[in-house]
């Protein structure tokens, strides 16, 4: 896990390259202070399959559920930057503190339970 003051980034779009779509979602790992293992069962793969996309070893596939989940998780870390205006702080915090409206915290929702879309429609709806 990285340092609590790890910079945030923008990312204005989602990247539609192969190499730069697992740059990207690795990139979000790091400003997250996620887990390689936690990404893993976000985009559905193994943790070797994570060491490798980290490692620049091999890129994610077009046309995958994996693919589908990486570009979701994208959006989802886009929506937490313009929802906390670029905190990172407190884009971490977001995900780890218990809220009222899931009755649980997003991190929970997104790692154990698959949960990524209904974070994404949450937010979107949030903050129109």
């Amino acid at each position: 896990m990285n340092n609590l003051s790890q910079q945030i980034l923008e990312i204005a779009e989602i990247p539609d390259q192969a190499r730069e779509l697992t740059q990207a979602v690795i990139q979000v790992v790091d400003m997250l202070d996620l887990y390689q293992a936690e990404l893993a069962r976000i985009l559905h793969l193994q943790c070797s399959d994570i060491g490798r996309l980290a490692n620049a070893q091999s890129v994610l596939e077009k046309g995958t559920t994996s693919w589908n989940c990486a570009i979701e998780f994208i959006q989802l870390y886009q929506l937490m930057y313009q929802r906390l205006q670029a905190d990172g702080v407190a884009m971490r915090h977001w995900l780890r503190r218990h809220h009222e409206e899931f009755n649980q915290t997003p991190h929970l929702m997104l790692v154990d339970e698959g949960r990524l879309s209904e974070l994404v429609h949450y937010l979107k709806i949030s903050t129109e």
